[in-house]
């Protein structure tokens, strides 16, 4: 039993050695190490030495926050004004499903109320020559039925703190963008304002959407990396969780288009009373013919159909069933005359039909259905009628809708039937290489930390294998290796286990035994040099004065002492040889 023991320890051993050097060598392709290690502990709040960051907020510090970030103590415009306030909830939490230790983030923790705070930036954003990056985490820590989880980027006049007090659904912004949900209706916001530089007016340009769903973002309550990237060529891109999910041009991707049509339909132009848009009219000339019968019906009787042989007229397609009983509790009085239910009659189950024979119906040769006079071109046809054209009054060209109004602060301003949405590792830059230390620094060391946990040590060394392909030699050289181990240690023979033996027929030494037992019986025994009795079972009381009629065989001289077996009553022998 210790023997087998050992063994299994030493498979087990094995197994831990060979699995733990493959998930050892495991690395992901963007440079995330993803080792059986402890990555709370290699957290920090990320930090960025850089004059292209306008804003970096990750939310770690909650005194730093208190004193940058603004909750508005205002009401939002057009609504009842019960629920007008702005009083929805915001804290600094760790996340309900903990990931790294020390991250924290900005919690909306009420629900169905409106809710908006806001952070002036630390530096104005202008539209020049460099690209605005966005770049924020949510989780919907309990998934989102309906609601938003966006941000603004708010415009020049929202330059101080008393400006973001008042900051509501009204407050002029430059740029919305993040993700939207009610119903099954799922958004991922890229707004932005344009004024329009002949008459100063502004107009919202919504971008199309995106080229693939995003309904798990709103369900599977992980965090979720969204990007927005505006360059000075008119061109963007939004990214979710690094991989882009819509992109286009100012210019030809937003509706309304930037750019309104030089031409415009007249709006007093009105089409006269005469115009004729029919292209084709009923001949007026047309008539019924004299032999046309509207009376004929559609149908009538197969006059060649005849009646199939075997057909049972006395047999009822439904029969009540024989096996079915009244219900104890029916009461006629009030329940009526009890019937069983019907069942198909199985009489009819090999017979060409049942009951009453009837021949069918076939389509009428002679039906016209109602007589209509045919339809001819018309002649007096004009086309489709449609307003002239004239020049567009408020007709202008941009070519660069890149260059928007400064931004000044950013915000949420929210409303949501799912409470604790969390917003972490927010940042505006213009720097590409910034915006990607930056992520390196928080959101990729948290999908690395949450593919750790939910990874198993199979999943692992498949992907290992999988994705180095130098690894599948070796990967097959360890399971041979595992594979002969445990045939060994579970199928193969122990040293210290006595093999299968027959026992003899009579406990008399036999010229097949070995020498050993002959010199055993010659000392009588191992310590004692007694001698064994025939029976082979050992003489507890003493000597046994042999039989008169039963000499004792005569046993070799000089025979050593066997030490081992004294006594033992029921010594295995290896098989007589007959």
């Amino acid at each position: 039993m210790m023997a087998l023991f050992r063994r299994k320890v030493y498979l087990c051993c094995l197994l831990v050695l060979f699995g733990g050097a493959f998930v050892r060598s495991e690395n992901d392709d963007d440079g995330v190490i993803v080792e059986n290690v402890e990555q709370e502990e290699q957290y920090h709040s990320p930090q960025l030495s850089s004059k292209s960051v306008y804003l970096a907020e990750h939310f770690d510090d909650e005194a730093a926050f208190k004193k940058k970030w603004i909750k508005s103590e205002t009401k939002k415009q057009g609504v009842d004004e019960n629920i007008a306030k702005y009083d929805g909830k915001w804290e600094i939490q760790a996340p309900s499903r903990r990931i790294l230790k020390e991250d924290l983030g900005l919690v909306l923790t009420t629900e169905a109320k409106h809710a908006a705070i806001a952070a002036l930036l630390d530096k104005p954003f202008e539209f020049k020559d460099k690209p605005l990056m966005v770049q924020y985490e949510v989780t919907m820590q309990e998934g989102q039925n309906c609601g938003g989880a966006y941000i603004k980027l708010l415009s020049r006049g929202t330059n101080t703190k008393a400006d973001l007090r008042k900051f509501h659904d009204q407050t002029a912004y430059t740029i919305m963008f993040g993700p939207d949900k009610c119903g099954n209706d799922n958004k991922l916001h890229f707004i932005f304002r344009h004024q329009n530089p002949k008459n100063g007016t502004i107009e919202e340009k919504h971008s199309k959407k995106p080229s693939q769903r995003l309904d798990d973002i709103y369900k599977d309550k992980e965090p979720h990396l969204y990007t927005l990237i505006v360059r000075p060529d008119n061109t963007f891109s939004v990214l979710v969780d690094n991989k882009e999910v819509n992109a286009g041009s100012l210019l030809e991707d937003f509706t309304p288009p930037v750019n309104p049509p030089e031409e415009i339909d007249d709006p007093d132009d009105k089409k006269p009373d005469d115009w004729d848009e029919r292209e084709k009219i009923v001949d007026p000339s047309a008539t019924k013919p004299d032999d046309w019968d509207e009376e004929a019906p559609a149908q009538i009787v197969d006059p060649n159909a005849v009646k199939p042989d075997g057909w049972l007229d006395n047999e009822p397609e439904m029969i009540p069933d024989p096996e079915a009983k009244k219900p104890e509790d029916w009461d006629e009085d009030m329940d009526g005359e009890w019937e069983a239910p019907l069942i198909d009659n199985p009489a009819c189950a090999t017979a060409p039909g049942c009951g009453t024979w009837s021949p069918p119906l076939i389509p009428n040769p002679n039906y016209k259905g109602v007589w209509r006079a045919p339809l001819i071109p018309n002649p007096n046809y004009r086309g489709k009628w449609s307003p002239r054209r004239i020049p567009n009054p408020h007709f202008f060209r941009d070519e660069n809708p890149f260059k928007m109004t400064p931004i000044h602060a950013v915000g949420f301003e929210l409303w949501s039937m799912s409470p604790m949405l969390l917003f972490d590792n927010l940042i505006v830059t213009d720097d590409a290489s910034v915006l990607e230390d930056w992520t390196r620094q928080t959101y990729t060391i948290k999908r690395a930390k949450i593919s750790s946990d939910s990874d198993s040590l199979v999943e692992r060394l498949v992907r290992s294998v999988v994705s180095r392909p130098w690894l599948t030699t070796i990967g097959v050289t360890v399971i041979l290796t595992l594979v002969a181990a445990l045939c060994y240690f579970c199928c193969g023979q122990s040293a210290e286990e006595e093999p299968d033996v027959e026992y003899k027929k009579t406990d008399a030494v036999v010229e097949d035994d070995p020498q050993e037992l002959h010199e055993e019986v010659a000392t009588g025994g191992a310590e004692g040099g007694e001698k064994v009795p025939k029976s082979g079972k050992a003489n507890l009381e003493g000597p046994e004065t042999p039989h008169e009629s039963e000499p004792e065989p005569e046993l070799p001289e000089k025979a050593p002492v066997d030490t081992e077996g004294a006594g033992d009553g029921h010594r295995k022998r290896k098989p007589r040889k007959e």
